[in-house]
């Protein structure tokens, strides 16, 4: 299947891929920022705001399928323009989420890994216990000092949860009977 002649695709995965890319790492890093706990070190919370973001692979799916399909798309053209959408918003995610790093000296791990621990000793974990979690974090933390690496885990973080979305919404949008496009009447 030939995507790469198709300017309105290319547009839509663009357009859609940086917003929703732009509005994950704008919601996440406003989360750290704002010192709450359950927002600043829980992962499901940041995975909850990659899913509703990248719902926005359903809109522009959906869009480009009503407007410029004729109300009509196959499974594996919408899978390619929804996995597009999820690569472009995936590396807006990483290009954003480096450059906030830079600006913060690189502190954001330090102080994930110091809110852990210092849930853990809330929890009341043996000494042994915490012990070994420290020395794993000390181990996520070395990785994570590696550019290559921590560009790969940021955007291995955000593009599954786009794919999963693009593969639900190519299922759907694939039945022109599922939402169809609306019909204008000026009369």
């Amino acid at each position: 299947m030939d995507f790469t002649n198709n300017t309105a695709f290319g547009r839509v995965a663009a357009t859609y891929g940086v917003i929703a890319g732009v509005l994950t790492i704008v919601m996440i890093v406003a989360s750290i920022e704002s010192d709450s706990e359950i927002a600043s070190t829980s992962v499901w919370f940041g995975y909850l705001i990659m899913l509703i973001t990248l719902s926005l692979v359903f809109v522009g799916m959906k869009r480009y399928r009503d407007l410029e399909q004729g109300g009509v798309i196959g499974f594996w053209k919408a899978l390619g323009l929804g996995v597009s959408i999820a690569a472009v918003a995936g590396l807006v995610y990483v290009l954003v989420w480096e450059v906030y790093l830079a600006a913060t000296d690189h502190a954001f791990m330090d102080e994930y890994a110091a809110r852990l621990i210092e849930g853990y000793k809330a929890d009341g974990l043996s000494s042994e216990a915490l012990a070994a979690k420290i020395e794993e974090l000390e181990q996520v933390k070395a990785m994570y000092g590696k550019p290559l690496l921590r560009v790969l885990f940021s955007f291995s973080e955000i593009f599954p949860v786009g794919l999963l979305v693009s593969l639900i919404s190519a299922a759907l949008l694939r039945k022109p009977s599922f939402l169809p496009a609306q019909r204008r009447s000026d009369a």
